[in-house]
């Protein structure tokens, strides 16, 4: 299998050698104020995101107008029961004469900002944009034609794998490939909102990653960042968590979006998880060496002249280190001094008369 090579997302560098690409997704939480939204990249800019993304959309292009059977949300769990899908892309549909502001802002505050298009024309939309790269979501995994028209932008590809068979994935990466993308990522996704982290089945990502000869992330829908966190030890090199300035603004995706201090500690403690991954390595670090003073030693308890033997009750085993170590306390006991050692003294082979 061949070596994974790094993937340029506009200024970024992404791959196991980098840090934790972090994006804040804006989805709905603008609550149709592009104050709210500019708002929401400062916020997401100050908290250390390295992007933002977007959701390119009309209710038009999403469903049909029909405010019965199976275009209303039945299910009494979800947090967007009883309303009418046509309603609800209307209320969360990010107005395309937005985009190129929000765009302006993240450049302007040194993020990335990309979209996830839902049809083919959001995709000619992004184009003229020129956003840096694509996110297919998981909703669309199996929307192959949508998935070729990314592709043949050339961009890097980012697909979430929600609700996705392993034979569907397949499909989607060569169809991507096909295409003629060749820097792709694949998301573990759980598609439920929120997800809760038994769930999240995290493990996947390294098989998802040999699977496909991939990079691989995690879009994640827990609450919270401990799941996030955990995807960095298993090699996510790409994180998406939902982003809002307060939950209790409420919009259609609040409930599971992360605030401001929240996104801060997810970049924080996700590149402290990647660099702890560090290598594989036993020997002590520069750091370590300054440590091992305070392993153990063989030290005498008392004063002791030449010519005494040594006995079991002359000796302790304390710190602070520099002499022989404890393992080799029953060589000692029985030996004669061939010099003094006062008190607290490290016990040399070179003391011992044999």
């Amino acid at each position: 299998m061949a070596a994974l090579q790094d993937i340029k997302i506009g200024r970024f560098t992404l791959g196991v050698s980098h840090r934790p690409f972090i994006v804040a997704e804006m989805s709905g939480n603008h609550n149709q104020s592009l104050d709210r939204a500019l708002a929401i990249v400062d916020a997401a800019a100050k908290s250390g995101a390295h992007a933002l993304k977007l959701q390119t959309y009309t209710a038009d292009t999403m469903t049909l107008n029909i405010k019965d059977g199976p275009f209303v949300i039945n299910d009494p769990k979800s947090l967007w029961y009883g309303r009418t899908l046509y309603d609800l892309y209307q209320e969360a549909a990010t107005p395309y004469e937005w985009h190129k502001p929000i765009m302006d802002r993240c450049r302007e505050l040194g993020m990335e900002c990309f979209s996830t298009p839902f049809d083919e024309t959001a995709v000619d939309f992004l184009e003229n944009l020129n956003v840096p790269c694509y996110k297919i979501a998981s909703f669309e995994n199996t929307d192959i034609p949508l998935i070729k028209k990314v592709a043949s932008t050339g961009k890097p590809l980012i697909i979430s794998t929600g609700m996705a068979t392993l034979a569907e994935l397949h499909e989607a990466v060569e169809a991507a490939r096909g295409a003629g993308a060749q820097d792709i990522i694949l998301l573990k996704c759980t598609s439920s909102y929120p997800a809760s982290p038994e769930d999240s089945n995290v493990r996947t990502i390294p098989h998802l990653r040999d699977a496909f000869n991939v990079h691989v992330g995690l879009s994640d829908h827990t609450m919270g960042v401990g799941v996030s966190v955990a995807s960095v030890a298993l090699g996510a090199i790409f994180i998406e968590k939902h982003f809002t300035l307060r939950r209790a603004d409420g919009g259609v995706d609040s409930a599971f979006s992360l605030e401001p201090d929240e996104l801060k500690s997810l970049v924080v403690e996700t590149e402290r998880a990647w660099l702890g991954l560090g290598q594989v390595k036993y020997q002590p670090n520069s750091q370590e060496e300054k440590s091992k003073q305070f392993r153990r030693t063989i030290r005498v308890k008392r004063d002791m002249k030449p010519g005494d033997i040594i006995s079991r009750k002359d000796l302790a085993i304390v710190r602070p280190g520099g002499g022989l170590a404890p393992k080799y306390l029953d060589m000692l006991i029985g030996k004669r001094l061939s010099r003094p050692l006062k008190s607290g003294e490290i016990v040399t082979l070179e003391a011992m008369l044999g």
